[in-house]
């Protein structure tokens, strides 16, 4: 299996930048594999650190668009019967449903760091027909801190790049800041809701 990934890897990076927009873009592979290979391949000076994350931001985005295109054309109906060919499950969609109802389209942005609803957070958002500027504007945002931090992980790994999920130690770090800001976020709209509601109660006494 190993070999069959570093076989794959190794003809998507002959391709330079392209070929990890066209990974990312189409994911077959994991899109943390795919940067901590870039990684790598910066580390060995075949790639450029910047043209890498570049390269990782477009295709991320790209990937998400495809994402966001089945929820505007194909409805939650399309994709509760074939999400699960592009790996996105019943459950997955249902909590990106909550978290979209939630904290509305910022969580396009911060969902982008929690595995679970990283890709299905774009399928409420391409249900609810979110702008697309706004909704790539999101993507992008989080796109590059992603790429960043795992092709230096790539790069800080070495010949040990495959271990990228096990040995992520800055990612849980960012995960759980990227959660903190989500909590906070949401409080935050919960107070602002509250008192908007007091206001109005106030100004019809």
């Amino acid at each position: 299996m190993c070999n069959m990934l570093q076989h794959l890897l190794d003809s998507i990076i002959t391709l330079g930048y392209f070929g990890i927009i066209l990974s990312l873009a189409i994911e077959v592979i994991p899109s943390e594999i795919v940067l901590a290979y870039a990684g790598f391949m910066v580390l060995n000076g075949h790639l450029g650190f910047w043209g890498a994350v570049v390269a990782g931001s477009i295709g991320g985005v790209m990937a998400q668009c495809i994402i966001y295109a089945l929820g505007y054309y194909g409805g939650r109906p399309f994709l509760l019967r074939y999400g699960k060919f592009i790996l996105i499950k019943q459950k997955h969609i249902e909590l990106a449903d909550r978290w979209f109802e939630r904290y509305g389209t910022p969580v396009v942005f911060f969902a982008r760091f929690i595995p679970v609803v990283r890709h299905a957070i774009s399928i409420p958002a391409g249900i609810t027909k979110m702008n697309i500027w706004k909704f790539s504007l999101y993507t992008l945002a989080a796109s590059i801190p992603w790429s960043i931090i795992f092709i230096s992980i790539g790069m800080k790994m070495g010949e040990n790049w495959k271990n990228v999920k096990t040995q992520s130690h800055t990612m849980w770090f960012v995960l759980f800041a990227i959660v903190g800001l989500v909590i906070a976020y949401g409080a935050l709209k919960m107070i602002q809701k509250k008192k908007a509601i007091t206001n109005v109660e106030n100004v019809s006494q």
